[in-house]
């Protein structure tokens, strides 16, 4: 398969077109029809779990298709070269081409000069090979859609760089900055892509989600803390106790919290704990007196509930049915912990 063929062309151009548009439509509606939620709330189906796991599977199958046509395309397919071979001159291939159409075509009509169409449909090549890893990436995976405006572009970077240096290596093919340049533009454009169709198609509230970044991100510049957020983070909540040892046997017996540090003030009853968990940090004021406490919470979040629930009811926790939590629309679980604490779990 010749990669400046107008059937090539044609045949990735169909394929690309089809994954944007037909893609996000044909999983929704099926998505739908069996009663998934795309959008991490709870499912109606029953067996929503399984079904779930199918349509990943699925998905990153054809993902790991198309990641083999990428490689064959690009290296399995050529020949190894007699020489090592190194181009850095950005896109002179489609600057002859401008030449060739803009003053060799115009100026000199009636001579015979052939347009150099490869120059144009070897770049446009390039930049539809990577179209679909940009619009993948963040259909598929959370860490990618959580930073889509970079992570996916700096990825498809990453993947043309490593390609190139393969082809340097093998000799199948010349180390071409044009290819990384391509290669990158089509990986912005795919995510771009996802945005514009993919997110729309799956996700019915997106104008009232828009509206509501809009309207925030007016002003949010000119907040107190907005300018520091990237480098802020939740790691700490403090909660009310009334018996040292009721704590130390739920959070950490029970859950797994780690006993971090212990503090006893002077003249007093009270105990002051830090408990911790990965990131996560919770201070407790224990009086160690009986004492009437307001309602608490504490919120987690977790990748998969299904086995977080099965070993707290292993052990002897008990935990509410799974519910939808009312402000992101994600699945979550709700168990009570000592002194009037709520614990809720969100699967992220």
């Amino acid at each position: 398969m010749y990669a400046n063929a107008l059937s090539t062309n044609l045949l990735v151009t169909g394929i690309v077109l089809v994954m944007v548009f037909v893609l996000p439509w044909a999983d929704r509606r099926i998505c739908r029809k069996i009663g998934l939620n795309l959008t991490g709330g709870v499912s109606e189906n029953p067996r929503a779990d399984s079904l779930l796991r199918v349509r990943s599977a699925l998905l990153f199958t054809a993902f790991a298709v198309y990641l083999l046509a990428v490689f064959w395309f690009t290296i399995f397919s050529r020949g190894a070269m007699d020489d090592y071979h190194v181009h850095i001159h950005l896109f002179s291939s489609l600057m002859d081409f401008v030449h060739s159409l803009f003053i060799s075509g115009f100026g000199a009509s009636s001579s015979g000069v052939t347009i150099q169409w490869s120059g144009l449909t070897q770049v446009y090549m390039n930049i539809m090979l990577f179209v679909p890893m940009g619009y993948l990436l963040p259909y598929l995976f959370d860490w990618f859609r959580k930073k889509v405006r970079y992570r996916p572009a700096v990825t498809c970077f990453v993947i043309s760089l490593l390609i190139e240096n393969i082809q340097l290596i093998t000799r199948r093919g010349l180390y071409d900055a044009d290819d990384l340049v391509s290669n990158t533009i089509g990986g912005i454009l795919g995510e771009v892509l996802f945005v514009a169709v993919a997110y729309v198609v799956t996700n019915p509230n997106w104008r009232k989600d828009l509206k509501s970044y809009r309207r925030w991100k007016r002003n949010a510049s000119s907040r107190t803390l907005y300018p520091f957020a990237r480098k802020m983070g939740l790691s700490r909540t403090t909660l009310l106790a009334t018996n040292e040892e009721v704590i130390w046997d739920f959070y950490v017996m029970k859950l797994g919290f780690r006993l971090k540090k212990q503090l006893v003030p002077l003249d007093s009853n009270s105990t002051d704990m830090l408990l911790e968990m990965g990131k996560l940090q919770v201070e407790v004021h224990c009086f160690n007196a009986q004492k009437e406490l307001p309602a608490q919470s504490l919120t987690l979040s977790a990748r998969n509930l299904q086995p977080i629930l099965k070993r707290l009811e292993q052990n002897g926790i008990e935990v509410s049915p799974v519910e939808q939590d009312p402000y992101t629309g994600l699945r979550c679980i709700r168990f009570q912990g000592p002194d009037n604490v709520q614990i809720q779990i969100i699967e992220d």
